[in-house]
This record gives C-alpha cells, sequence and structure tokens, in this order.
C-alpha cells in the first residue's frame, strides 16, 4: 500500500507542475509551456542519427512521439521520487526541484528563448512541491524532516488516509483542469487562425500559368496538386508559432547597403507572383513522402534584396524564424532569375499556421533546409565562412540541390495481381529547376521500357509518368523506375541514406503475379 501511496503521491505532484505551467504559459506564451519548453530542448540536443530514425519510423508524427515519451519518462521517475517521498520527504523535494532547474534550464537555453519563458516552471515546481508535502505530511509516515509543520493536517479531516486519498484527487482534479484549461486558454489567446482569416490575398502581378490538361494523368500516381491538408510537414517546433500579420515584420540586415524592415502589409503592396513550386525534404528516403507541389503566391526575394543593395562578398542569405530556427541560402541562387519568394499563399488560400504564416521563404530547386524558411522574421545578408545555419551545424551539406528521383505510386508494394490483366504503373518524378525528360520502367529482368509523361508549367515542378503492363509470369517480380532529366542525365543507381546531402537510388517494389 506504501508504494501505491507513494506512487499517487509522486504522480500527482508532477501532474501539478505539468498543469499549472500550461495555465502559466497562457500569460506568457505556449513555447514557454514546461513539457515543450523540456521537448524543444531535447530536439536541439538529439544526435542527427536518432532524429533521422524518428523521421523515418513516425513521419509527421515524431514530434508527438517526442511529447509521449517526455510524459512516460515524466510519469515514471515521478513514480519513483513518490516512492522515496514517503520514506524520506527531503528526497522527493529535492527531485522535484532537480526537475524544475532542468526546465528552467531548458526554457532559457531554447532557441529565441524569452526571459519569461523560465516563469512557467517555477511556478509549477512550487505547486508541485507544495502538494507533495502536503499528501506525505497528510499520510504522518517516514522521515518528514525539515517540511513536517509547513503543512499539518487538520485532526478533524479524518484518518490519514482518507485525507490522503481526498486531497490526492483533489490535487489530481486541479492539476486537470489547470492542465486542459490552460491549453485551451493559450488557444484562445494565442491562436493564429483569426489572423489568418482576415487576410485578402491581392492578386497576383504575374500569375501562374495556366495548369496543362495533362498534368494530371489519374492513373494511381499522386496528385498533381498536394492539398494543404496533405501537405508534408517537416519541422522542429513542438508548438506551432502563432503569429499575427497585424504585427509581423520583417528585417534585412546585415552585408547590405540599406536595412529595411516590412510589415505585412508592405510585402502584400509589393508586385506578387504566383507559380507552382515542387517542395522536397532532404530527409525523405527514396520512394518516401516528404515531397508535393502546390500553387504559392509570395513576393521575389531577388527584388528585395537587390532594394537592400547586399554586398558583392555576402554569398549567403540566413532566414530566421520567429523560433530561433535558422537556414541558410547561396545568395546566387537566389538572383539567377529563379522564382524564389517570401510566400504569402498556397493553394488559393492565405498560408496555414503549420506551413510558416504569415510567411515563409521558398527557393525553388533546393532541399527545405537550405531554403524554406517558415515563420520568417528575418533575412541577414552573411557568408558561408561566418555562419552555418541550424541544419548545417549539425553536419548536412551547406550546399543542397534537389537531386533527380522518381517514385512508383502504384501498384502498391506487395500488390497481388492476376496474370492477363493490364495494369497502370504510374507515380512521379522530379528534378526542380532542370526538369525531366523522360521516366523508364523495368519489369522483373527485362528491358527498361519509356514511361508516357505528364504535362507540366515549368521545371519547377514533380511531373506524372505510367507505363501500361500486361501481367505475365508468376511468383514475385520487381519494378523499379529510373528518370531522366532534360539535361540527359540519368538517376544514378547507388544507394545513399538521406544523411548528409539527400538519398540516392532507384525506386523498387516487389508485387505478387497469381
Amino acid at each position: 500500500m506504501a508504494l501505491g501511496r507513494g506512487a499517487l503521491a509522486g504522480l500527482v505532484s508532477a501532474g501539478t507542475a505539468i498543469g499549472i505551467g500550461e495555465l502559466a504559459a497562457a500569460f506568457v506564451r505556449p513555447a514557454a509551456a514546461p513539457i515543450i519548453a523540456v521537448g524543444n530542448k531535447f530536439v536541439l540536443l538529439t544526435p542527427e542519427s536518432l532524429k533521422d530514425y524518428a523521421i523515418r519510423q513516425f513521419g509527421s508524427n515524431d514530434k508527438n512521439m517526442l511529447l509521449l515519451g517526455i510524459y512516460v519518462v515524466i510519469g515514471l521517475l515521478a513514480i519513483v521520487l513518490g516512492v522515496l517521498a514517503i520514506r524520506w520527504l527531503w528526497v522527493g523535494v529535492a527531485g522535484l526541484i532537480g526537475f524544475g532547474a532542468v526546465g528552467v534550464y531548458a526554457a532559457a537555453t531554447a532557441n529565441a528563448a524569452r526571459d519569461s519563458d523560465v516563469v512557467p516552471t517555477i511556478i509549477g515546481t512550487a505547486c508541485a512541491v507544495a502538494v507533495l508535502i502536503w499528501l506525505v505530511n497528510a499520510l504522518g509516515t517516514g522521515d518528514r524532516r525539515p517540511f513536517d509543520r509547513l503543512v499539518a493536517a487538520p485532526a478533524a479531516s479524518g484518518t490519514p488516509r482518507r485525507r490522503f486519498l481526498i486531497g490526492g484527487v483533489c490535487a489530481a482534479g486541479f492539476a486537470a483542469v489547470t492542465g486542459f484549461g490552460g491549453r485551451a486558454l493559450q488557444h484562445r489567446r494565442f491562436d493564429a487562425a483569426q489572423s489568418r482569416a482576415a487576410v485578402r490575398l491581392p492578386e497576383p502581378a504575374s500569375p501562374a500559368p495556366p495548369l496543362p490538361p495533362h498534368a494530371d494523368l489519374a492513373k494511381g500516381a499522386a496528385s498533381f496538386i498536394t492539398p494543404n491538408k496533405n501537405f508534408y510537414r517537416v519541422d522542429t517546433a513542438l508548438a506551432v508559432p502563432q503569429l499575427d500579420a497585424k504585427t509581423w515584420q520583417l528585417r534585412v540586415y546585415g552585408r547590405v547597403d540599406r536595412e529595411l524592415t516590412l510589415s505585412f502589409d508592405d510585402l502584400l503592396a509589393r508586385p506578387l507572383i504566383e507559380r507552382y513550386i515542387t517542395m522536397a525534404c532532404v530527409s525523405d528516403p527514396v520512394g518516401g513522402p516528404y515531397i508535393g507541389t502546390a500553387k504559392f503566391l509570395g513576393a521575389p526575394l531577388a527584388d528585395l534584396l537587390r532594394e537592400a543593395g547586399v554586398h558583392p562578398d555576402a554569398d549567403q542569405i540566413v532566414g530566421r524564424s520567429s523560433d530561433g530556427m535558422t537556414i541558410g541560402t547561396p545568395t546566387a541562387v537566389i538572383m539567377d532569375g529563379r522564382d524564389a519568394m517570401l510566400a504569402v499563399g498556397m493553394n488559393g488560400e492565405p498560408l496555414p499556421v503549420e506551413h510558416g504564416f504569415p510567411v515563409r521563404m521558398l527557393v525553388p530547386g533546393l532541399y527545405g533546409y537550405v531554403s524554406a524558411t517558415k515563420w520568417l522574421a528575418e533575412l541577414q545578408a552573411t557568408r558561408f565562412a561566418d555562419f552555418d545555419g541550424y541544419w548545417v551545424q549539425r553536419g548536412w551539406v551547406q550546399k543542397a540541390p534537389i537531386q533527380l528521383e522518381s517514385r512508383i505510386d502504384t501498384p502498391r508494394p506487395f500488390a497481388r495481381l492476376r496474370r492477363g490483366t493490364q495494369v497502370m504503373i504510374a507515380g512521379v518524378a522530379w528534378h526542380q529547376h532542370v526538369g525531366v525528360g523522360g521516366v523508364q520502367v523495368q519489369v522483373g529482368d527485362g528491358p527498361w521500357q519509356a514511361a508516357r509523361l505528364g504535362q507540366v508549367p515549368s521545371a519547377d515542378t514533380w511531373v506524372q509518368w505510367v507505363l501500361p503492363w500486361t501481367v505475365e509470369g508468376s511468383g514475385p517480380v520487381r519494378l523499379r523506375v529510373r528518370a531522366i532529366d532534360r539535361d540527359g542525365q540519368v538517376q544514378s543507381s547507388k544507394r545513399a541514406e538521406p544523411y548528409p546531402g539527400a538519398a540516392s537510388g532507384w525506386h523498387s517494389i516487389v508485387v505478387q503475379l497469381s
């Protein structure tokens, strides 16, 4: 029984810290919530191999799995501290204070940390200590020095067990109310949905070219345009930044002749361009899902940099997000005539909050980690010799043009296909800002066959491909695909993992013939 009561005391105390911390964060900012602060620090300290594993295993749910893991670890340690506190109260109190110290350190040293970010953790820890002391005092067991007189249990309140259970239930209920209520209050005070709903995007000065009638072959490949709700998301933000377009500003500084500061209205007043652009994540494995195409609306980035007067020696433009993420892009690539932009719209809507509202940076032909800063706050003209962005500091290559790749979308791996039927082998291929000139498919050990390509609005998008196949033979058969770009380069067959500079190799699947 003592072990059970100790476990309950520890869990309730830790729950109080989390709940009160969430409530306090509603008056600071969501990123200051203790669990989020610890999680953000964990992300900063996590080795790249572990991050890559988490992305491969859990995809866009990697952040939820991290938070779940933090809750589980806290719960297990809280049980241990509670059990120890029943015997030696000072051990439990010291443990909670140690937890609080870790939280304060995490909140104070996270990217873009503010001085006030430590407040929710401090308040939550103090409340947790008070709850633990009260519960142990209510039981009246073990060595409670030097806290036995801090919270005295009234004699008329019943037996120690009854006092403990009533106090534990009340504290647990309070923790739940403050936790869920604090999260709801955070959403109400900081949610950017209302600001996004108020945005009215202007007509582009340069509209996107009409989408060719045969861009979407509808043969089982991924839709040419990826809906916003299905667009992949890979970033480190555990709490998605909630920015108000009315107060948003962009600072352009560094090695420039003139520092610039633009509001969101200033950006919308500029001549905007609209383009279909395929984005890809460098962490995408061969045949993976971290790629999509959307119609983006934004202000040309090169024009803005010309106005600022970027110095000739500034070979890197560093984008900084509101949460402290840094992404470095070669200046020469931005200025070479491609449609690099500060995007404000996506598929006819203001940017979704999780994709960077109100403004993100896009540079066609580069992987996102060197070009696509979300929740953009600053642009700094600097040099590669002077600064490395977040991912480059972690060992990813400094300059990363997108590689020539292709993928089979249908049939699905291990599909059972009947002999004599006609099956469409279909998928997508891409080499942004270069373009795809051809796609070839191999069935088993047979010859490479040319697939039919869909039409594309520009070289900055992927292309659908399809090959009709009359199923012949029996048993398992492997299907392979490779692409050829418009310069005649054939996709490499050499297998490589994404780290440190993009995956390579031919995508293949096995199907069963019967």
